[in-house]
């Protein structure tokens, strides 16, 4: 394991481990949610530019609760960005088919 989040221990503190692999991250330029009763599934793709094609990289599958709690933190970190560094432009949302790629 690479890093370990060293929080004391104490409520509200959780030690958080992360593996190599995972700790380089990787890039998406595309992202698709769905949801039903149960759950909230986000997918995140990398498209590429002019290809108009791409693949899922990660698949990840949220309660609804912990959905909430990811837009909050979300939001959060946004509105942190943007003060410290100006306005964001969103981007159109592109057009996907059912296969959650773009047409």
């Amino acid at each position: 394991m690479s890093d370990t989040k060293n929080a004391p221990p104490g409520p509200g503190n959780i030690k958080i481990s992360i593996d190599d692999d995972i700790a380089q991250g990787m890039y998406s330029n595309f992202q698709v949610a769905g949801s039903n009763e149960t759950e909230f599934v986000l997918d995140f793709a990398y498209v590429q530019p002019h290809q108009m094609r791409g693949k899922v990289r990660a698949r990840i599958i949220l309660s609804p609760k912990h959905a909430k709690a990811l837009a909050h933190i979300l939001g959060e970190r946004l509105r942190d960005f943007e003060s410290r560094y100006g306005t964001i432009t969103a981007p159109m949302p592109a057009q996907a088919d059912d296969t959650g790629l773009p047409n």
